[in-house]
């Protein structure tokens, strides 16, 4: 099932890209205890700062616009830097390209020093291997669309021909195929954004920076742009740094997100890790708004998987597992754990009182199951509509955990579906009826197939 949080990419395929990246080894861009201070005595205010004064005491020797920041940012990872206006991240960002000189600390570059290298060194950083992205689009206003993107090309002595037909097709990349022989004044916000986005990517860099990129659009062309860097992402893989101070857009794009305030990076973690572990108050006041449903996944509120029974099983001990969980039917897995469907205690109770032994012949298809790391906002409609616990399953179809309705609701209060109309669990048979089964068919213990 697709991810409401990345359009078009299934949850499975994002747990696959993000264990490809944890297993490099060399970040991507990495910094390293990084201070800026601007004022008259910028290695003094930072001196002041390591020996434990505050923002404020230094105030004299100058302002502290980043103190003590370390991060990394592994290849392929879309990482946000967020926080409030004056908390320091749009210092950091443009100390990554050199922008802004670093008072103390280091950036690298997979592997490049940004901080400690020459202009000229720095300037082919920024052609080759960095680009950037601003809030105000930034596009020379007397050349043609296809000119704009193609303008990091020409730097690099590229052909007209070559860096024009280059142009085209990342146009079309970002959904502007036909305008590139437009004027920017001729494109609504939106689509000039998505030139700024192409002639960042008109170079290939390995980095893409982003400053605030969507804070100047409209919340509904700001959402699409979302969706589509979340799109071109999947196709192009490129490292991203984002900057916003919106959170509910660090959860929605990033892999991980550095929490700013006063300069300071106060915690760094996936979406789930900063909304259902904050590190302080500050950063659990931060995340009290934010729409949870579309951060946490099956895996946050998943419970153990019961009643589950093997392919081995027979009837008895299906019955005995159901009474024991007060449930009206049991999954069958196979020896992998693969879920493999379910059974319904009416349909056990018939085959022991025939003296089957196996459960095969009375087997369904489960009725819903999710991806472990399917969004919770994804899960009401299924839960809805599943008589049973909503089987939750790994990319191998493995059956890792269930999610009772009342859980789901609990988890979250009213969402989605909550107030629709839905389907009650039938009533499991009564715990004497079972008993009474199980001693009419006493014979061979069958509990071999029990987990």
């Amino acid at each position: 099932m697709p991810d409401d949080r990345h359009p078009g990419v299934t949850g499975a395929a994002r747990v696959r890209a993000a264990e490809v990246m944890h297993v490099r080894s060399a970040p991507a861009v990495e910094a390293k205890n990084l201070y800026k201070v601007f004022g008259r005595n910028p290695r003094e205010a930072v001196r002041r700062l390591r020996s434990g004064e505050s923002r404020a005491q230094i105030g004299d020797a100058g302002t502290a616009a980043v103190i003590d920041a370390s991060f990394s940012v592994e290849p392929g990872e879309i990482f946000v830097i967020m926080g409030l206006s004056g908390s320091g991240k749009s210092t950091i960002i443009r100390m990554l390209n050199g922008l802004h000189d670093a008072t103390a600390g280091s950036v690298t570059v997979h592997g490049e020093s940004v901080t400690d290298t020459s202009t000229a060194k720095l300037r082919g950083l920024r052609r080759d291997r960095v680009s950037m992205v601003f809030q105000h689009f930034a596009l020379l206003p007397h050349r043609t669309v296809a000119a704009n993107v193609a303008y990091p090309l020409e730097l690099r002595g590229v052909g007209k021909t070559e860096r024009l037909a280059k142009a085209d097709e990342i146009l079309a990349l970002v959904g502007l195929a036909g305008w590139g022989d437009k004027l920017p004044s001729a494109l609504s916000g939106g689509m000039q954004q998505r030139v700024g986005i192409a002639r960042a990517l008109a170079a290939d860099p390995d980095v893409l920076l982003m400053d605030e990129a969507f804070s100047a659009l409209d919340p509904l062309i700001r959402r699409e742009m979302q969706e589509q860097l979340l799109e071109l992402q999947q196709k192009l893989q490129k490292t991203i740094v984002f900057i916003t101070h919106d959170l509910n857009e660090a959860m929605f794009l990033g892999d991980r997100i550095a929490v700013m305030r006063d300069g300071r990076i106060v915690q760094i973690g996936t979406p789930e890790d900063i909304l259902t572990d904050p590190a302080n108050d500050y950063v659990e006041q931060f995340v009290q708004d934010v729409d949870r449903a579309r951060v946490l996944t099956a895996s946050n509120v998943m419970e153990r998987p019961r009643p589950v029974v093997t392919m081995s099983a027979g009837p008895r001990t299906a019955l005995r597992e159901m009474r024991d969980a007060y449930s009206s039917a049991v999954y069958v897995v196979g020896r992998d754990k693969t879920l493999m469907g379910v059974v319904a205690d009416r349909d056990a109770v018939r085959l022991a009182r025939n003296g089957e032994t196996s459960l095969r012949s009375a087997i369904t298809p489960v009725p819903q199951s999710v991806s472990h790391d399917e969004i919770l906002m994804n899960l009401f409609v299924p839960a809805a509509e599943s008589q049973l616990p909503l089987a939750v399953t790994d990319a191998e179809g493995r059956l890792v955990g269930v999610i009772p309705r009342v859980t789901l609701l609990a988890a979250l209060g009213p969402g989605p579906g909550a107030t629709e109309e839905i389907t009650l669990p039938p009533q499991p048979l009564p715990t004497a009826e079972i008993d009474a089964v199980l001693a009419a068919t006493a014979g061979a213990d069958d509990r071999e197939g029990v987990l």
